[in-house]
């Protein structure tokens, strides 16, 4: 029974990470409807596969190179490891909800497969703020920018899965990208996400000791969730895919800022954390 269960949730594990990224997936693994469906419960532990390349790639390329490139290339390390999805569903969302049409253009738009002007500023400013946010916070401390970068492509993935769980389908279901995606979430597979993501910061906090810049981080996060659904709730009516991949973006975004403000609010002019113990009332 057990086993069963357990091989069972590796299953759906297998079908998020295939669905998600390049990497193939064993053959038992087989497919289903409402397999996919439920496998949106494992969306943190994708992130954590494709985190982990990012910050694997951070650390390797920083010993050669310098952070900023080091982290431009594990950028693109993690956009190829999952064919730019959450990019593409980002510039699709700012295409479409970039300008004030209506809510059936807006749609129409979000279908076209060419890229505007919204959605080539959207990409450029969410991709750019990533990357220089990141090369400072590795020009402080590399192994803690690893970890940032896990803890991002972990808890940003539980921004779609709170989507699909608070808003109904805005698109048409049968042309959907995502057609197992468009049903809304049991409580019982958020709350398993939400779990995740909890233990996630738990061994973050563990790593690191940086229980600030994770509490802000973690605000921010929700912060983005609730901005995201009132805006496609009052612009769409509620979720396609494209806006759940452009939720993930702008939540691991949300961290990242985050995470830099925090730790620059505790620095000193100098650089020096500890400086501000020993600094002169």
């Amino acid at each position: 029974m057990v086993l069963a269960l357990l091989r069972h949730e590796l299953r759906l594990f297998f079908l998020a990470l295939q669905f998600f990224t390049r990497i193939p997936v064993p053959a038992w693994v087989g497919y289903d409807p409402a397999w996919m469906h439920a496998s949106a419960r494992h969306y943190p532990l994708v992130g954590l596969v494709v985190g982990g390349w990012g910050a694997v790639v951070l650390l390797l390329a920083g010993q050669m190179l310098p952070m900023s490139v080091a982290v431009l290339l594990s950028m693109a390390a993690t956009a190829w490891l999952t064919g730019g999805f959450h990019e593409d569903g980002l510039a699709d969302t700012c295409d479409g909800l970039g300008g004030s049409v209506s809510r059936e253009r807006a749609l129409t738009i979000m279908k076209d497969s060419r890229l505007g002007s919204y959605g080539a500023l959207g990409l450029f400013f969410v991709l750019g703020l990533k990357a220089v946010t990141l090369s400072e916070l590795a020009a402080w401390d590399a192994l803690e920018t690893a970890a940032v970068i896990l803890w991002s492509h972990v808890a940003s993935r539980a921004l779609p899965v709170v989507l699909l769980w608070r808003l109904p389908y805005a698109g048409d279901p049968e042309h959907a990208k995502a057609k197992p995606m468009a049903q809304q979430i049991s409580g019982r597979g958020l709350g398993f996400v939400l779990a995740t993501v909890l233990l996630a910061a738990a061994a973050l906090h563990t790593l690191l000791g940086q229980a600030l810049p994770l509490a802000t981080s973690g605000l921010a996060l929700a912060a983005m969730g609730r901005w995201c659904a009132r805006w496609y709730r009052q612009r769409l009516g509620g979720y396609t895919g494209d806006t759940l991949g452009a939720s993930q973006q702008l939540g691991e975004l949300a961290i990242y800022l985050a995470w830099l403000a925090t730790v620059a609010l505790l620095q000193d002019p100098a650089g020096d954390p500890a400086a501000l113990d020993e600094a002169p009332v």
